[in-house]
């Protein structure tokens, strides 16, 4: 279960990125966010992005209509 869910469902990139980087930088290092996404290319972008800004991807989950990326916070 993350702290916080963004509901990026609908939104284009980069919007769910970008969702993600704000919610981010507001959390406490060790939480976790999940986006919840329907844009394809945040299944690719958002684990390059974690990985390049030294946080966690804890698990990309596949639903029926949408990607659920969960990131922890490291920094």
């Amino acid at each position: 279960m993350a702290d916080k869910v963004i509901d990026a469902r609908g939104s284009f990139c980069p919007g769910p990125m970008m969702e993600l980087i704000r919610a981010v930088k507001e959390a406490k290092v060790g939480e976790t966010i999940a986006v919840l996404s329907t844009d394809s290319g945040s299944k690719r972008d958002i684990p390059l992005w974690v990985q390049k800004a030294g946080h966690e991807l804890v698990g990309v989950i596949e639903h029926e209509g949408y990607d659920e990326i969960v990131v922890r916070k490291l920094r």
